[in-house]
């Protein structure tokens, strides 16, 4: 094991300077340094490596540990400048260090329109602060909805480049703060987005100019052709959703219900343009260019052409940040192969995902870019072991077991991370992938056929109704797997500790199958052992649980009363049902604390809108709460305030000793602002959930 060890190091040196450069990037996120360390570090690493060169020739072999230590520091302090760098809320000209109230703001669209369910949702490059007859040059980006209303027309909305002015007060973006909920703020932070803001037809003026970029005009252009074609030659609107989702990524028109099919049985994939179709891209011109790399005069051409192909592929799809990063990372697979045949393809994927990180060192959480190299990496190992269980003579049912291969070499290591980040294992997968793979493999390719001889009718419709029935045999095909009994284990929570432990797991059983190595059977079964053990600490921990859950739901009334490994849930009927806001708000929290709905508790009394939950006193009023003085003045633990009810602090002090107040997400903004302040001046402590998130009250 040590010498495969040494050997991979050798063959593919840069991964060290990789895992260097990372370290800073996280080191940066975690812990925000000041610049002048990073620079130190930098110096110190490059002094390093410059006093390495005047040791004499014969001892530099002895001190090249010395050496590399000088090369980690220098790419850790890359990593971590490129980091502060990207982050926009250290430009000395962003937003939030100029902006006050009461502005005006001159922003340009960075994208057109897109049609939300009450809104029309834009990406908006800042420009200028407007104050007391001066422009001030900012730089960031906000998120602009356009509210619909009987006013809103979409020819009347402005378009991509547009300059639109406004002065109504934008609102930073912030998370829901429901424990194990979405990090929707990092996650646009990560984009350069910081803010937002809600506009009426009347609350903003479009100025004359734009502000625009030929490639971003070509690829709108090009996403615009795409989808004309699709719609004039595929009948059918679920089809034809799907048929857009799987060439060009355009999610707008997928039905929500298919989508969720799709997830459940395991193969979202096919719908997210990511690695797998820059993947089946790249496979189809190696194989239709193969004869090029057979002779001198033509060696040369085929990479050049794959590469081409790739790249085309990636503007025809929209030229998406997650398939622009497959289509480098595979660019720089075919020249390794090409140029430097002797090298490791794992260094290759290296210098990609360097470069890649270089471009944008926040790509590193995400979830697209983790999965694409994990399923390119998995691909890489396991596929020739997998595809080698079985021998097919006929070339057709070889054919498909090659591709039901790969997809399972890419599941070994994509899996731990879809786990741990969507929280679910779909464990007929291979069932779903069977069909499902060639299928959307065929139709990928019968689409982009479609869109080069579109201006053939006769083709283009029979092209247009063959990929229709094949679209619609696929969809048939993965919800009759989704309703078989078991397709899905669903709310799997794992830390991510528990996750390298996973992945370490595999890691040492993998090395054992393939090099027969005991050390690496045993190390497996010791990080297996450790990944239980947590996993067994955690569900006991569980089992103790004894919390009150006040959740920030928009215009809801939602509270978890839990005790071990079950919950009692009061609010709003309609969280009660499967949808949108029971998925993205409460599933979450429950899938972190490993909990299943119950009727009741022996350890709750409820008596109308009053509750004792663990000797807990807790009150929730609403719109049809009336005070009713009590010649006794009772302690409550807990007051929940939910809708608009006549609620008067002073008056209910006077019979209630009230200890915390918690205003939940469907009290108006502007009526809690009156009770905050009534709060404070009797000295009542309070929480509102859309400021501060979900509020938990932990009664062990």
């Amino acid at each position: 094991m040590t010498r495969y060890g040494a050997h991979f190091w050798k063959k593919a040196p840069f991964v060290k300077l990789l895992l260097a450069f990372i370290a800073g990037i996280l080191l940066q996120w975690h812990r925000q340094p000041v610049e002048k360390y990073w620079w130190l570090c930098f110096a110190f690493g490059a002094a390093i490596i410059v006093c390495f060169f005047f040791i004499p020739f014969f001892s530099r072999y002895k001190l090249s540990v010395v050496a590399g230590l000088g090369v980690a520091f220098v790419f850790a302090a890359t990593g971590g400048l490129l980091a502060r760098y990207k982050d926009i809320r250290k430009d000395t000209a962003w937003l939030g260090h100029y902006y006050r109230p009461g502005d005006g703001l001159v922003v340009s669209l960075a994208e057109p329109p897109v049609e939300k369910t009450k809104s029309f949702k834009a990406d908006a490059k800042l420009l200028y602060i407007l104050r007391n007859g001066n422009r001030i040059p900012i730089k960031g980006r906000i998120i602009v909805y356009f509210r619909k209303d009987s006013a809103t027309q979409i020819n009347a909305l402005p378009e991509y480049g547009s300059l639109i002015v406004f002065k109504k007060a934008v609102q930073e973006i912030r998370n829901a703060g429901n424990p194990g909920g979405f990090d929707y703020k990092r996650y646009s932070l990560f984009k350069g987005i910081t803010h937002q803001v809600f506009l009426k037809q009347d609350e903003f003026e479009i100025i004359p100019g734009k502000k625009t970029y030929l490639f971003s005009i070509a690829i709108f252009s090009i996403r615009e052709r795409v989808l004309n074609i699709l719609r004039k030659n595929i009948p059918g609107q679920r089809e034809l959703g799907l048929a857009e989702a799987l060439l060009i990524g355009y999610k707008d028109d997928l039905e929500q219900s298919l989508v969720q099919s799709y997830t459940n049985t395991g193969v979202v994939h096919i719908i997210a343009i990511s690695g797998l179709h820059i993947g089946l891209i790249y496979w189809l011109l190696s194989v239709m260019l193969k004869p090029l790399g057979r002779t001198r005069k033509t060696i040369w051409l085929r990479p050049l052409l794959i590469i081409a192909g790739l790249w085309g592929f990636s503007l025809l799809a929209g030229a998406q940040p997650s398939v622009l990063r497959s289509a480098l990372m595979f660019s720089f697979i075919v020249m390794g192969e090409t140029f430097h045949r002797k090298t490791s393809v794992y260094n290759t994927m290296a210098v990609s995902a360097f470069l890649l990180l270089c471009i944008n060192p926040y790509w590193l959480w995400d979830v697209g870019f983790q999965l694409s190299y994990a399923a390119v990496l998995s691909i890489i190992i396991f596929m020739r072991p997998i595809y080698n269980w079985f021998y097919v003579k006929n070339k057709v049912l070889d054919f498909i077991w090659k591709l039901n291969a790969v997809t399972l070499a890419a599941q070994v290591l994509t899996l731990p991370l879809s786990i741990y980040h969507f929280h679910q294992f779909p464990s007929l997968f291979i069932i779903s992938n069977f069909l499902a793979v060639p299928f959307s493999s065929a139709i990928l390719f019968a689409e982009i056929i479609l869109c080069a001889f579109s201006f053939i009718p006769w083709m283009a419709a029979l092209l247009g109704k063959g990929i229709y029935w094949c679209i619609r045999l696929m969809n048939t095909w993965v919800e009759r797997v989704e309703q078989i009994p078991g397709s899905l284990w669903d709310g799997m929570y794992i830390t991510l500790l528990q996750t390298v432990l996973l992945y370490l797991f595999v890691a040492g059983i993998s090395f054992w199958l393939m090099e027969k190595s005991k050390k690496g059977l045993l190390a497996g079964l010791l990080f297996g052992l450790c990944f239980v053990v947590l996993r067994s600490v955690s569900f006991i921990e569980s089992t103790r649980q004894q919390k009150l859950i006040v959740y920030n739901v928009p215009q809801k009334t939602a509270v978890d009363f839990i005790s071990g490994r079950r919950y009692v849930f009061v609010g709003d009927p309609e969280l009660t049902t499967e949808g949108f806001a029971r998925n993205f708000h409460l599933k979450p929290s429950r899938t972190f604390h490993r909990i299943s709905r119950a009727d009741c508790f022996s350890h709750l009394l409820r008596n109308d809108n009053y509750f004792i939950f663990y000797n807990k006193k807790i009150m929730m009023v609403s719109d049809a709460y009336h005070f009713k003085e009590s010649e006794k003045r009772e302690t409550l633990d807990l007051l929940v305030v939910s809708g608009n009810p006549r609620l008067y602090f002073s008056t209910l002090v006077t019979a209630m000793d009230i200890k915390q107040v918690v205003f939940d997400g469907s009290a108006p903004a502007w009526k809690v602002n009156y009770w905050k302040k009534d709060c404070d001046s009797l000295r009542i402590r309070w929480h509102d959930v859309t400021m501060q998130g979900a509020f938990v009250m932990n009664l062990r």
